[in-house]
């Protein structure tokens, strides 16, 4: 299958500059995967999609303040931009700098805090490794800022917006945005109608978002993220399975988490990976699934998700699943959910990050 089939055109003026105030009030697109019908509502209405006994599962991660700055010994300006760390101690970090001259061997010291840090390497796609004079990961409140996505450029709000209400789990670059829109008073109404609540972590990078380059969607070199899914999570949702509770999984983070437990996870008890009636097991550590069309699904029943980049691969893992339900046509997934994609459009719907949000049933 091409990359160029999961390319659409996208004008500026959809693409969300400020999250919808409150978080619940943004819209909720519904999308019935078999019939392709579609209903429109409002986030705060998503109970009326859950029944009793389904659980949702999302992602607790929490993202950290990866942009730092600083300045060389010439005086020259420096931005680095945390990618993920590299080694035990908490030392060395993947990054991406901005600056002049920054080969290995190269000195930064940072702002807001004494702490140097020193180019070790060099790596592809403009990455470099840096070493840090002390461990930062407990003192990046106090040295970074908050990324945003590139394409947020309006933003002046409180960066705690650029969180869920649920995130507990520092490690992210960017924020899983499926679960941007709960507020903890929509979190507490769904539990007490006797939807289950169960979380993931999937540390989030940048590479999440990022186009796949490749001719052919085959030939993408899936990225690598931490993840962990716990053995009493798992016990949770092999049980509401058992029950014939749905698995409504909040972004596509946790649907990669859940599959991957699903299919390949290696389990903790040494029973061996995966397998077909399992469902999923407990395991913690790096996640490197592609799901894109022609996947068969094994544990997510239901998706809730956002609007999502031309080309990229949660684009392509959203028509995976739309896709499930036409056996056989690999490509009705895609057909279907760019049909939606222009429904929304039409219908003023916002895309991306601090966009509106879409379930698929």
């Amino acid at each position: 299958m091409r990359t160029d089939l999961f390319d659409y055109e996208l004008p500026k003026r959809y693409i969300a500059q400020r999250p919808a105030e409150p978080r619940d009030s943004s819209r909720l697109l519904v999308l019935d995967r078999v019939s392709g019908r579609i209903e429109h509502s409002r986030f705060g209405e998503i109970g009326s999609y859950l029944r009793a006994g389904d659980v949702l599962v999302a992602n607790d991660s929490r993202v950290v303040p990866a942009r730092l700055r600083g300045r060389k010994p010439t005086g020259g300006v420096v931005e680095i931009f945390l990618l993920r760390q590299v080694d035990e101690k908490g030392l060395e970090w993947s990054c991406l700098v901005r600056g002049r001259g920054l080969r290995a061997g190269a000195r930064v010291e940072l702002e807001g805090g004494p702490v140097e840090a020193e180019i070790v390497a060099e790596g592809q796609g403009g990455q470099r490794r840096a070493r840090f004079s002390m461990v930062i990961g407990g003192i990046l409140e106090e040295l970074g800022e908050l990324p945003l996505p590139p394409y947020i450029t309006e933003f002046t709000g409180e960066e705690g917006r650029y969180q869920t209400v649920y995130s507990r789990k520092d490690g992210s670059v960017a924020a899983p945005t499926a679960g941007l829109h709960f507020t903890p008073e929509l979190l507490d109404t769904l539990r007490g109608r006797g939807v289950g609540w169960e979380t993931v972590t999937l540390h989030v990078g940048l590479d999440t978002f990022g186009p796949v380059t490749a001719e052919r969607v085959g030939d993408h070199e899936i990225h690598r993220e931490w993840a962990e899914l716990t053995k009493e999570t798992a016990e949770a949702i092999r049980g509401a399975k058992e029950e014939g509770g749905r698995v409504f999984a909040v972004g596509t983070t946790s649907t990669r988490v859940l599959e991957y437990c699903a299919t390949t996870a290696q389990r903790v008890d040494g029973y061996g990976p995966g397998r077909e009636g399992m469902g999923v097991v407990p395991y913690a550590g790096e996640v490197d699934l592609f799901i894109y069309p022609g996947y068969r699904f094994r544990a997510v029943d239901a998706l809730l998700t956002n609007f999502h980049l031309p080309r990229s691969s949660l684009l392509m893992l959203v028509s995976a699943f739309v896709g499930q339900a036409h056996h056989g046509d690999l490509d009705a997934g895609r057909q279907m959910l760019l049909r939606t994609y222009e429904v929304a459009k039409a219908e003023g719907y916002r895309f991306y990050s601090f966009g509106d949000a879409m379930l698929i049933l």
